[in-house]
């Protein structure tokens, strides 16, 4: 019986306009073998990267729906199970996390 895990993420970024003003967008998709490297890539991306292309005049944070993704063979057969859960990265205040799971879908 073999297990694999893998971690990606979908979620949306929280930062300020161009000329004004805050908002969300959706944030660029992320995979990795484990969450620990998810979420650095994902607090890396804070520097512009990810929030696909949106163009913020600063990103201040995010809400990432991670998944984990295990799957077993057993006799020849994959069975996969997913588990999502959400967690927020950057500086936001509770406000803003209010925002984004109010707005996540």
């Amino acid at each position: 019986m073999e297990t694999t895990k893998k971690f990606k993420s979908t979620g949306l970024v929280y930062g300020r306009y161009w000329g004004g003003g805050e908002g969300s967008y959706p944030a660029r998709k992320i995979s990795a073998d484990t969450k620990e490297d998810l979420i650095k890539q994902a607090i890396e991306g804070l520097n512009g990267s990810l929030d696909s292309g949106m163009g913020y005049e600063c990103l201040l944070g995010a809400s990432l729906n991670i998944t984990e993704i295990t799957t077993v063979e057993i006799e020849g057969k994959l069975f996969t199970n997913e588990e999502t859960e959400m967690e927020f990265i950057g500086d936001l205040t509770e406000e803003q996390q209010e925002f984004l799971i109010d707005n996540n879908f």
